[in-house]
């Protein structure tokens, strides 16, 4: 009798892989199925997750490459900026809890140092990696640990000069690195891509350099016209034939480019480039973001940030809100009004689409100007604009605009230049995590003299700010506001300028006032109709300038008011600050007003849900609520109570 039993399927090799050692017993064939097996479980894991697809799967034979390659987590590999980190994730012991990436208590969407030893430098902003690089070379060599340092950085992240002072740097200290250069911008047609791929095996080898240092030791016999006609032969060759002179130039060893995706490029260079000893090696890779995904590779930004979508078609799943986000509410004003001033200008550091710029460009493309992931000269470059008598609106993330801090102080504040800083992603941020969080903002500039700081409380105000900005020229202000939809309120035709260092009131009570500064507003309402419901009236009042600080309404309201309540979506040093000296400078303290004032923890706050982790930061109107009736002194058990009721 025949067995008709069918054959068993073989067992995916990604399920036999735990960590990279279980790697170095694949052949080369299995480490190209392997990465296809890879592709398909990252794509799987995003979709239930939602984060950064497109940058993972342009890496994904990259990764396991390495990974095979070298000895990790001896050797360190640091990847820029993260976002590309998920295969690694996979391949890192992490697989059991690639789902959970980017959820409250589960996997950093960036590589996080806490997180695994094979994270050995944590990241989430761009153009740090080679700098680190340095760093744990320059210790590798002094400890006389001998491993290798693998840094991994896009071409965009190329654009910001600090990589280049690292270069620099690693150059002149002939550090025992690899620097890959990960480029999905740029295509090669096959015949290019071939030949660049025989040259790279030829030159990350011995043989290129033996025969270049032979000709140089020929040469230097011959007449000194001659030598420097054969040393611009040599150049020139190589240099048309892969662009590395620039980068030899900064000391590094180039190679490149090859194919990113074909495995038997990259392993036989990567083992070469893995054995030499001899200084910074930069290996040219090119790769498509997206790459094994068709939505992906379609995708206008090859779905460089995605929330949870269907495998099959792509589609993805967001929430629908009746109220617009405030990011298009911005670039909607400013459009506005650049119809009615050609002065107007718009600059972002390689972030059009995030900060709704990608809009203005599309009404105003000569106008409108993306430096790269460059945000000092960002900054510098808007100085330069005002000082010319434009005006610049310059639209950077909270937590990117700290890349250019010296530059808002010594070339903006201090020669009062006129430059507006539109800055989005105000407070925590979600899945991002504590690496997006715009934490910091209020704090660094409020202590700039002649600065006008402004937060908006709601999507028409922040219409109001755009247009009061505008007003100011013979200064530099800044506005912030939140990630995600407005309020839903009744937004005006245009905008009007506010009157400066004015807030408004919002709700009348006489026994607790909150005083809110921007995208908590919403919150303070409800915890006062919580307090009124409870027999304590309570004011509502919308600070709107941080800077300056609303005098006359700060001390009404602590002449009015049994207790004060400060709230603000940043950290320690901020409003809350400047609200505390302005009352303690008045004596108003002396009354025996009770003030709470309510802002960031001191501490880090890990990826969850933005209303979770305003929960987690107490800045929730339960916690605003039980902040009141603490300062009225009312026993903790009943404000315990209270604030388990409101968030039941």
């Amino acid at each position: 009798m025949t067995d008709q039993t069918a054959p068993r399927p073989e067992t995916p090799l990604l399920d036999t892989v735990s960590s990279p050692a279980d790697l170095k017993g694949l052949s080369d064939d299995q480490l190209r199925t392997l990465a296809d097996e890879l592709r398909a479980e990252t794509i799987s894991a995003v979709s239930v997750t939602g984060g950064h697809l497109g940058a993972s799967l342009g890496v994904v034979e990259l990764t396991v490459a390495i990974h095979s390659v070298f000895d990790t987590p001896k050797d360190k590999l640091i990847w820029d900026v993260g976002h590309q980190c998920y295969p690694h994730k996979i391949l890192t012991g992490r697989r059991d809890r690639i789902r959970t990436l980017r959820q409250g208590k589960g996997l950093a969407g960036f590589t996080k140092r806490a997180e695994s030893e094979y994270d050995p430098f944590g990241a989430a902003h761009s153009s740090t990696s080679i700098s680190a690089g340095v760093g744990f070379a320059t210790a590798a060599k002094l400890q006389g640990t001998g491993e290798n340092v693998i840094a991994v950085i896009g071409d965009g992240a190329m654009s910001a000069g600090m990589a280049y002072e690292a270069m620099n740097n690693a150059g002149g200290l002939k550090s025992r690195m690899i620097v890959i250069l990960n480029d999905n911008e740029m295509s090669i047609a096959p015949p290019v891509g071939a030949m660049s791929a025989y040259l790279a095996k030829l030159w990350s080898g011995g043989t290129y350099k033996t025969f270049r240092d032979l000709m140089k030791q020929v040469a230097s016999v011959f007449p000194e016209g001659i030598r420097k006609r054969a040393a611009r032969v040599e150049e020139y060759t190589k240099g048309m034939a892969v662009g590395g002179t620039l980068f030899e130039e900064l000391g590094f060893y180039y190679i490149g480019p090859i194919d990113g995706h074909n495995m038997e490029h990259l392993l036989p260079v990567l083992r070469n480039v893995r054995d030499r000893h001899d200084g910074p090696v930069l290996l040219h890779c090119v790769t498509k973001k997206g790459k094994g995904y068709a939505p992906a590779e379609t995708s206008a930004d090859k779905y460089h940030g995605v929330s949870k979508f269907n495998v099959v078609t792509g589609e993805q799943s967001k929430a629908k809100s009746n109220a617009p986000s405030y990011t298009k509410v911005f670039a909607q004003s400013l459009m506005q009004e650049a119809r009615e001033d050609e002065g107007i200008v718009a600059v972002t550091a390689a972030m059009p689409s995030g900060t709704g710029l990608d809009l203005f460009e599309e009404a105003f493309p000569e106008r409108t100007f993306d430096v790269g992931i460059a945000e000092q000269h960002a900054v510098t470059f808007a100085a330069g604009l005002a000082a010319s008598g434009m005006k610049p609106f310059c639209a950077i993330y909270s937590t990117f605009l700290q890349r250019g801090y010296d530059q808002i102080v010594h070339d903006v504040a201090i020669q009062r230049l006129p430059v507006r800083f539109a800055i989005d992603r105000a407070g925590l941020v979600g899945a991002d995590g504590p690496t997006h969080a715009g934490s910091f903002d209020i704090g660094y500039l409020a202590a700039l003299p002649g600065f006008i700081c402004m937060a908006a409380g709601d999507e028409a105000e922040l219409k109001h700010m755009v247009r009061t900005s505008l007003e100011l020229d013979d200064r530099p202000s800044a506005f912030r506001y939140p990630r995600g939809e407005g309020m839903g309120v009744e937004m005006p035709e245009r905008g009007e300028a506010l009157e400066i260092g004015k807030g408004r009131i919002l709700r009348e009570g006489g026994k607790v006032a909150i005083l809110s500064l921007g995208g908590r507003l919403g919150e303070a309402i409800l915890a006062a109709e919580e307090l009124d419901a409870r027999g304590l009236p309570t004011t509502v009042a919308d600070a709107r300038f941080a800077k300056p600080v609303d005098t006359e309404l700060v001390l009404r309201l602590a002449r009015e008011h049994e207790a004060l309540v400060i709230v603000e979506e940043g950290a320690i040093g901020g409003f809350g600050s400047h609200v505390l000296t302005l009352l303690a400078d008045a004596g108003a303290l002396d009354s025996g007003l009770r003030v709470r004032s309510l802002r960031l923890p001191d501490h880090f706050i890990d990826q969850d849900s933005p209303a979770a982790m305003y929960r987690e930061a107490g800045l929730d109107s339960s916690a605003i609520a039980a902040a009141a009736l603490q300062a009225l002194g009312t026993d903790e058990a009943e404000v315990a109570a209270l604030r388990s009721a409101m968030l039941a």
